[in-house]
C-alpha cells in the first residue's frame, strides 16, 4: 500500500470534487479536511495552522506521494522542503507558488520527482509566475500546461492517475 495524501485548496475540502474523485480511484488515499478558510484569519496564520495539521498527519509514515491543489500545493511544497526524506513524489495541481509565504531564501532546489499541472487560463494561482517559481524550486520537474482554468476540473478526469502515482 502506498502512502498517498491529497491536500485540498484554500476554500475547498477533502470531500470536494478532486478529493472525492481521487478517493474513488485510490480508496486508501488520505483526503483530510484542513482548518476552514476564514477571512478573519490571515493567510499566513492559516498556513501555519494547516501545516501543523499536515505535520501530525504525515508524522508516522515515510515515502509519501503528495497531491496538492492550489493552496494545498503550497503546503505540499513547504512540507517537501522541510521533510524531503519523507517524500517519494509530488503532484501539484495549479499550485499557489508565486507567494511570499513560500520562504525559500538560501534553500537548494529539491530533486524530488515533481509533476505540475497548471491551466494556462488560471487567474488565481498566476500561471506564469507559478511556472517561473516552480523551475527555481524543483530540479526533477515536469511542468504540464493545460488549456484549463484554476480548478483544473476538465484536466483532472483525463489524467492517467495510476501512472502518475506509480
Amino acid at each position: 500500500m502506498k502512502n498517498i495524501i491529497f491536500i485540498h485548496g484554500l476554500e475547498s475540502s477533502g470531500k470536494g470534487f478532486k478529493g472525492t474523485y481521487l478517493k474513488n480511484l485510490f480508496p486508501d488515499i488520505l483526503t483530510p479536511n484542513f482548518i476552514k478558510y476564514n477571512v478573519n484569519i490571515t493567510l499566513e496564520n492559516l498556513l501555519k495552522n494547516r501545516m501543523g495539521q499536515l505535520n501530525l498527519i504525515l508524522k508516522e509514515r515515510k515515502l509519501w506521494t503528495i497531491i496538492g491543489s492550489s493552496f494545498g500545493g503550497l503546503m505540499a511544497t513547504l512540507y517537501a522542503f522541510r521533510n524531503s526524506e519523507k517524500i517519494e513524489r509530488l503532484i501539484l495541481l495549479a499550485p499557489f507558488l508565486a507567494t511570499p509565504m513560500l520562504q525559500i531564501d538560501n534553500i537548494s532546489p529539491l530533486n524530488i520527482p515533481t509533476i505540475i499541472f497548471h491551466g494556462r487560463h488560471d487567474e488565481i494561482a498566476q500561471y506564469k509566475a507559478s511556472r517561473e517559481q516552480a523551475y527555481q524550486l524543483f530540479t526533477n520537474l515536469e511542468f504540464v500546461t493545460t488549456e484549463d482554468h484554476h480548478d483544473l476540473n476538465n484536466t483532472i478526469t483525463t489524467l492517467n492517475w495510476s501512472k502518475l502515482i506509480i
